[in-house]
């Protein structure tokens, strides 16, 4: 899967809370690359996901504590770094050599914890390490080495508004009636993006298709042609994860992936995929309320017995919001 990236917290004038969400990604990235407890790690993942949408400057942790999904602990060490602006906790994992090489490490494209820790013990601690050992790595990880300092860094809005003209224009070429989508935190007007994802789909590929679709082999073809897709790491019938690239000196690569959707479940794909997580979980929940099911496939209205029934036709994101009767809202104000 692809390594997003989060947005820099470094400017304080967008995100008040910038620090202390730099301190909990960093945390949350110790718990699951070097401890493996998922809990934990998406427990300081998400406390950042709410203070980095809190518009104030938070001014101690019993007022970050009224925040929803902060706890106790969380609270505790937003004061610790207010009061002497460090932690001890993370002052000790960064003077740990294994702890410090495993999250180095799993910055790599197609490198997990598991990977990482098995590296580590060989004596593999670094970037440079890994270039040094290239023998002992998948076809995957070392286009993760080779282009790792490009994909360290996001791509500026402009950037991907050109990445997604080269795309859209070539996929015209192939077939006008493909309808294509650049999703994530980009559809939601984000200045910056981790990778590029696109949303693909046709009218004469549907969830009752019974055959194999060479719709999505198609489409890669031509970009390969072209020169956009410089790198491939894996190439389904429905997902296609590489590497892109402009043309032109001074162009970075970045990491591109391609979901094929079935044309009548796109739009619930569409949601799902534009996010935010937050507001996906609000979405659910909403239907739930109002007797629906919703998810990436599609949104079912729930029977008697508590289970879903036939999918309900949808032509645009418009009609769920409407189906469970939840006000619509443009990808822009869906940053919860």
């Amino acid at each position: 899967m692809s390594k997003r990236k989060a947005p820099s917290a470094a400017d304080a004038s967008s995100n008040p809370n910038a620090d202390f969400c730099e301190f909990l990604i960093e945390l949350a990235n110790y718990e699951k690359n070097v401890n493996r407890a998922m809990h934990k790690s998406k427990a300081y993942r998400n406390a950042a996901g709410v203070l980095a949408q809190h518009p104030t400057r938070v001014k101690s942790g019993d007022e970050a504590k009224k925040l929803n999904g902060i706890g106790a602990k969380i609270g505790e060490k937003i004061d610790e770094f207010i009061q002497t602006g460090k932690l001890r906790k993370l002052e000790k994992i960064r003077t740990d050599d294994t702890s410090v090489a495993i999250n180095e490490l799993t910055k790599v494209n197609g490198i997990g914890p598991a990977a990482a820790q098995k590296l580590v013990k060989e004596g593999i601690m670094s970037v440079e390490d890994l270039k040094k050992n290239l023998d002992k790595l998948t076809h995957s990880q070392q286009v993760g080495v080779k282009h790792f300092e490009d994909f360290e860094k996001r791509i500026p809005r402009e950037e991907m508004l050109e990445l997604q003209k080269v795309a859209f224009d070539a996929i015209a070429e192939v077939d006008k009636l493909y309808t294509a989508t650049v999703c994530g935190s980009f559809r939601r007007g984000a200045a910056t993006s981790g990778d590029i994802d696109i949303l693909l789909t046709h009218p004469n590929f549907t969830s009752e298709s019974k055959k194999k679709t060479d719709l999505l082999h198609k489409v890669i073809k031509k970009l390969e042609e072209t020169g956009y897709i410089t790198d491939s790491l894996s190439h389904g019938d429905s997902k296609f994860m590489g590497v892109c690239k402009l043309k032109g000196e001074g162009q970075r690569y970045r990491r591109l992936d391609i979901r094929l959707i079935p044309h009548d479940q796109f739009y619930c794909a569409l949601l799902y995929f534009t996010g935010s997580d937050a507001f996906n979980r609000q979405m659910r929940g909403h239907a739930l309320d109002k007797g629906f099911t919703l998810n990436e496939y599609r949104l079912c209205p729930m029977g008697s017995q508590g289970d879903p029934g036939e999918a309900l036709p949808v032509s645009c994101e418009e009609d769920i919001f409407d189906y469970i009767d939840f006000p619509y809202k443009k990808p822009q104000d869906r940053n919860l």
